[in-house]
């Protein structure tokens, strides 16, 4: 990866690396991808209550737009974690599969 997305992958690396160690958690294969579900998973939940399918918990519409929110935060963190864990060049994997769909500038 270069660019916006390195730097970025940069310093969500630093927060998982302080998490790590304050919580002892071993970052392996498996926990990335482990890691990456349960995030997944946490943002369908937000999904389910901010379109009236899931149960409030007492929660307010403001409550559940910040939780969905953060929980797309949490899925774009961990998917860009777990690409630089395997050595996925997103840029360039993203120029391949997407970008390169768009018209020439120029």
């Amino acid at each position: 990866m270069t660019g916006q997305l390195s730097a970025l992958t940069d310093a969500l690396l630093r927060v998982s690396d302080r998490y790590a160690e304050l919580f002892d958690i071993r970052r392996d294969d498996d926990w990335f991808i482990l890691k990456l579900q349960e995030e997944q998973g946490e943002l369908t939940a937000e999904v389910l209550r901010a379109t009236g399918r899931g149960r409030l918990k007492g929660a307010s519409g403001d409550d559940v737009r910040t939780a969905l929110e953060d929980e797309t935060a949490d899925v774009l963190a961990m998917l860009l974690l777990f690409a630089r864990h395997n050595g996925v060049d997103l840029d360039a994997a993203l120029q391949r599969k997407w970008l390169s769909y768009l018209p020439p500038q120029g």
